[in-house]
């Protein structure tokens, strides 16, 4: 079946040993169920409790739960029951189908479910009511250990649940991804993108079926035979088709899984069919392919075999591919590695990661919109060295993801609005200043600004450097981000906003004996060099007495100092008001401990070499004197 992706060859159920511990006693999984097993007791997770903590964070539960181990519901619970299939997933009263739809399309890749759901864990020998599943966050995977009380309502589960109720897999899956998310509330509403790549750690396309190229029936099929995590919804206009049915049984503003794809000879013709699945476990398209029409009459019996065609009220169906364009409007597609869809070769893409951040002040000046603030972006240095084979264009993909925004939502955080542009560097290494901006354009950029977790996009540009700037659409709004750059040959990065060397003023010159004193002498040429060529005047642009943040790191170079992106956020933290300004003052007092400390560092570094210290570059040295 072209539908169903195995890995060739014998497979053994791998326990990974890089995931990273993340239980707060620094126990593994392992040393964790030993303990329990040496000590006669269930285990019982302390970092995600059995109370309403877990549940919700803005809301009391309507009805009373109950917290149950697996064998406190049924009998004799299985881990898994005749394996880990889509059927296994039917939605609760949680509004999580996007992470529903995920596990599903997971259960038709069995490497990559093996790497999430661990096989070294059941309730059987061994059993100390503990279990544990690995994620992928921002470029590493996690071990999340949970133990196995799940919230209950007369001896039901309440959400995540599997069609077999002495099976718990999928139960537990849901938990662990609660836990590692901050509570189940935190799962209402996402997209199933989000979870395809946490369960992956792979990369996204979205395609809109509306403008999908002529090929996509091809694209799909060749990602579902890779393994591919594959996704659709569709659309709403307002929040009150939120979960509308339409006439034909699908519904709007839901994540359904794509689970197969195949052609079937129909009256003489080879007809494209797809198979679409909804997480509640019921609920059908009722068009031209469904489940009872009569389109499967023309069929033989053998061949509604091959496609696994039944008539119950599965909630996974079959449609003409015609049909799936007309009424679905959006694919998402979770590459296990950035291969072109529409590419017969596979190819061994080269990958460096950036970690970063927003920060208000300093380094969140929104796009382009905003030239007075955008420049001040985080900046990374890209350089494409070598020619994609038989081609004149590098090829590259560029995924920016902003981090935890779901972990954040108990404190009023929502997705922000994302994308990038993508600049042809001048020759000069340094961080480029507003007017760069305002005379030159990108060569590319993502599609759109986008409030998701990540946006991604697919580039061809010239052998050359460019320089990539990650923004959120509207200044001032701050998150942690991570940023990926996939290329089919080796690409060069560098964060332009790291560590650098200062630039040091030139010391004054000694003074006659009978004269000032030397301090009073430093402080005076620090002064005039401030003050007596009105430096701070050329960025208190509206003459309010005030400088913005944002202009500091053009102030402070001019007058040789020139920050890392971490030191520059932490003077803005310390001298900047709540409307982002700093004073004379302010700022003559950060020159101030600026001077003294690159004086002290200059006098330390002229030391005997031998001599042993801990070594810190200038830009940490005056981040620990300055006491910011």
């Amino acid at each position: 079946m072209p539908y169903l992706y195995r890995a060739p060859g014998p497979q053994k159920h791998p326990v990974p040993k890089d995931a990273r511990i993340t239980h707060s006693s620094g126990q593994s999984f392992e040393q964790l169920r030993q303990e329990c097993v040496q000590k006669g007791i269930l285990f019982e997770d302390p970092d995600f409790p059995a109370n309403s903590s877990s549940l919700f964070y803005s809301e009391r539960p309507q009805i009373p739960f109950v917290w149950k181990r697996p064998g406190e519901i049924v009998k004799n619970p299985e881990f898994i029951l005749g394996g880990a299939t889509r059927t296994d997933i039917c939605q609760g009263e949680l509004g999580d189908c996007w992470l529903l739809a995920a596990i599903a399309s997971l259960t038709l890749n069995e490497k990559a479910l093996a790497r999430v759901v661990p096989q070294d864990q059941s309730f059987g020998p061994g059993y100390a009511g503990i279990f544990h599943f690995q994620f992928w966050q921002h470029s590493e995977w996690l071990d999340v250990v949970i133990d196995d009380r799940l919230p209950t309502f007369r001896d039901r589960l309440i959400f995540l649940h599997s069609a077999d109720h002495s099976e718990f897999w999928s139960a537990l899956l849901e938990k662990a991804y609660a836990k590692l998310n901050g509570s189940y509330e935190a799962l209402k509403g996402g997209s199933t993108i989000e979870a395809m790549e946490d369960f992956t750690g792979g990369v996204a396309e979205t395609f809109a079926t509306k403008e999908a190229p002529e090929n996509f029936y091809e694209i799909l099929e060749k990602a579902l035979k890779r393994g591919s995590l594959v996704g659709c919804s569709i659309d709403t206009r307002n929040a009150a088709e939120s979960e509308a049915r339409t006439p034909f049984g699908l519904i709007k503003g839901h994540a359904y899984s794509v689970t197969g794809i195949d052609q079937v000879n129909f009256r003489g013709q080879k007809m494209e069919l797809i198979r679409v699945r909804n997480p509640w476990g019921q609920v059908e398209w009722n068009g031209s392919w469904s489940d009872s029409s009569s389109e499967w009459r023309s069929v033989g019996p053998a061949e509604q075999k091959r496609l696994c065609h039944t008539a119950l009220d599965d909630g996974e169906f079959w449609m003409a591919f015609r049909d799936f364009k007309a009424h679905f409007d959006k694919v998402e597609i979770c590459n296990l590695t950035p291969d072109a869809l529409e590419e017969d070769a596979l190819h061994k893409w080269e990958v460096t990661v950036h970690q970063g951040s927003w920060v208000r002040g300093s380094t969140a000046g929104g796009c382009r919109n905003f030239l007075d603030t955008f420049w001040t972006n985080p900046q990374i240095k890209l350089s494409l060295t070598e020619k994609d084979e038989g081609q004149e264009d590098c090829t590259f993909l560029v995924a920016l993801m902003q981090k935890d925004r779901r972990k954040l939502k108990r404190f009023g955080a929502d997705m922000l609005t994302i994308g990038y542009a993508i600049y042809q560097s001048p020759s000069k290494d340094e961080h480029l200043n507003k007017d760069f901006f305002r005379y030159h354009a990108s060569q590319a950029r993502s599609k759109t600004f986008i409030n998701l977790r990540e946006v991604s996009d697919r580039f061809k540009l010239p052998p050359g450097e460019y320089i990539l700037i990650p923004s959120t659409f509207e200044p001032h709004q701050e998150a942690d981000f991570c940023l990926r750059i996939f290329s089919e040959k080796k690409a060069i990065t560098r964060d332009m906003d790291g560590d650098v060397d200062i630039d040091l003023p030139e010391l004054p010159k000694p003074t006659p004996a009978g004269q000032e004193t030397e301090e009073e002498l430093q402080f005076r040429a620090l002064f005039d060099q401030i003050a007596g060529e009105n430096l701070f005047h050329q960025f208190d642009t509206d003459k309010s007495g005030t400088m913005s943040s944002y202009e500091l790191r053009t102030a402070l170079k001019a007058t040789g100092f020139q920050l890392g992106c971490h030191l520059l956020q932490l003077i803005v933290l310390r001298y900047a008001d709540e409307g982002l300004q700093l004073t004379f003052d302010d700022f003559l007092n950060c020159l101030v401990r600026l001077e003294n400390a690159s004086r002290v560092f200059q006098a330390l570094s002229t030391k005997d070499k031998d001599e042993e210290f801990i070594h810190l570059n200038i830009n940490e040295f005056i981040n620990l004197t300055m006491n910011i």
